[in-house]
């Protein structure tokens, strides 16, 4: 992954951000720490392995994109729909150019989603402290669940980087807040890389790609 252009695309954001929404000068990390809690509860919810309750513990990763342009009904002229209930009746349909019709413009990962939109906070978090440098990790952290020694599986993976990441905020000594940030982060990878066949580029990709999707919601008033 090309930290570095990463690096400068976050801080693209965040600062336009704060810029936008009036936050300057306010100390915005306790809320990026909530957020990056939250969305790694997100990943694992489309994550789904610790689902023992359920029959369906396959991860979420292919999911139809409604079409923006009918609303997902094929029909471009689907607002009529609420006059025929009110008994006006007899809308015109007219199928939609940008899907043909069929309601969907494709698929999505939800899983990779949700994991880019981690990947945010993490870098967020990483450029506050200035921890750019703890967020370079060695290939080695692949080799597997086995090397770390962690009871549970991709859950004890999992609850290891979460104990990390608030050690990382709540530690007295920034030494250790450092060290256990790095360690966070490099659970997260072997997370999505180890746990669920996750290329670097394709990581890479996904973060790009919902970037430019945040800055579109800035612009739209989100």
């Amino acid at each position: 992954m090309n930290l570095q252009k990463m690096f400068e695309m976050q801080k693209v954001l965040d600062e336009r951000i704060i810029k936008e929404k009036g936050l300057e000068g306010q100390d915005l990390l306790p809320n990026t720490y909530v957020a990056l809690i939250t969305e790694l509860g997100e990943f694992a919810n489309e994550g789904r392995w610790f689902k023992h309750w359920s029959d369906n513990q396959k991860p979420c990763t292919e999911k139809e994109i409604e079409c923006s342009l009918c609303m997902g009904t094929g029909d471009e002229n689907y607002e009529k729909v609420a006059e025929d209930a009110e008994g006006c009746g007899g809308h015109e349909f007219i199928e939609c150019e940008d899907c043909n019709g069929e309601g969907t413009e494709g698929t999505k990962n939800p899983l990779l989603e949700e994991y880019a939109d981690c990947i945010h906070f993490f870098l967020s978090i990483a450029i506050k402290k200035g921890w750019k440098e703890e967020l370079h990790v060695s290939e080695e952290i692949f080799f597997g669940f086995d090397e770390f020694g962690f009871e549970g599986g991709l859950s004890g993976v999992y609850l290891e980087m979460q104990w990390s990441l608030l050690n990382s905020r709540m530690f007295k000594d920034e030494e250790k807040k450092r060290e256990h940030f790095r360690a966070a982060w490099g659970l997260f990878l072997v997370i999505g890389v180890v746990g669920f066949g996750f290329k670097l580029d394709q990581i890479e990709e996904a973060y790009m790609n919902k970037n430019a999707v945040n800055h579109k919601r800035q612009q739209e008033g989100y």
